[in-house]
């Protein structure tokens, strides 16, 4: 059991497993990569970790960059994203968007909006989890570590009001 603020927490996902849809994802990376120079578009503050352990799978030479929206209060989203990092300079380069979790499908949104401003080559989404009951959009994700039930998660990059973020492995809101 673990407690984060006021809330408790039960072991949902071991490390072992995360690490294993890591490596998925990234094989399947680094076969539609082959010979390019990828721009891995992060979404902070929760996709650091499968960032890092993705960029460093990468068979090549690749760039990484940074973005910031925010959406989530406590333990769920407002529906409203602030945008509070910007990138530059992906004008016809090949990105893959590298987020935490997917669950409505809103932050990822808004930054497809952004990279077409930008005018980049290409765009693929890739995400550590997916909560398919809470998906809202009509987007394909292209690279998905794993699918998960429609609950509250902490670790492994995902945090409840700034907690937990450096736990190796998931926990979920422990039901009342």
């Amino acid at each position: 059991m673990l407690k984060l603020h006021d809330l408790e927490f039960e072991p949902f996902i071991s490390n072992r497993q995360i690490e294993a849809a890591v490596e998925e994802v990234a094989q399947k990376i680094n076969e539609d990569f082959s010979g390019k120079c990828p721009v891995f578009l992060s979404v902070l503050n929760g996709a650091y970790p499968f960032t890092a352990a993705l960029t460093q799978r990468f068979k090549g030479d690749c760039e990484v960059e940074f973005t910031k929206l925010k959406s989530y209060e406590g333990t769920s989203s407002t529906g409203k994203l602030k945008n509070l990092i910007g990138v530059e300079n992906l004008k016809d380069k090949h990105v893959i968007i590298i987020e935490d979790i997917v669950d409505t499908g809103n932050t990822f949104s808004e930054i497809i909006k952004i990279l077409e401003e930008k005018e980049v080559a290409s765009f693929k989404i890739a995400t550590l989890f997916y909560k398919p009951e809470a998906y809202k959009k009509e987007h394909n994700l292209d690279y998905v570590g794993m699918e998960i039930p429609n609950k509250f998660i902490v670790g492994y990059g995902l945090d409840y009001d700034g907690l937990g973020r450096n736990l190796p492995e998931v926990y979920q809101l422990k039901q009342k």
